[in-house]
């Protein structure tokens, strides 16, 4: 019987350094995950800081978008809320994490 088929039968591992094969093995792996770091979590990393900091700066008088699709100029800001007027007559509270984008007042 041919040697490596016996091997194999058996279940016995071929000649040679096992680690240095599994980390052969492993290697793939740990590229993909690393590529896989570099394309999706650090850009979404600094849109999410982004975003915290567009969040931050929000002041009276900007007009801003909410996610919702209303546009509305900032009336009055508290910690997590922020008022918009939409027309003379109305306004809403709006939580800030609701905002999508904020235009500058001039």
């Amino acid at each position: 019987m041919d040697q490596a088929f016996a091997q194999t039968v058996s279940g016995a591992a071929p000649a040679g350094n096992s680690a240095v094969g599994t980390i052969f093995q492993l290697l793939p792996i740990f590229l993909i995950m690393i590529v896989f770091y570099f394309l999706m979590i650090v850009p979404q990393n600094k849109e999410r800081k982004k975003k915290e900091e567009m969040l931050k700066s929000i002041q009276r008088g900007d007009r801003v978008l909410t996610r919702g699709g209303i546009y509305g100029t900032v009336a009055d800001i508290r910690e997590q809320v922020i008022i918009l007027k939409i027309n003379e007559n109305s306004k809403i509270e709006v939580d800030r994490s609701y905002i999508e984008s904020v235009e500058r007042s001039s």
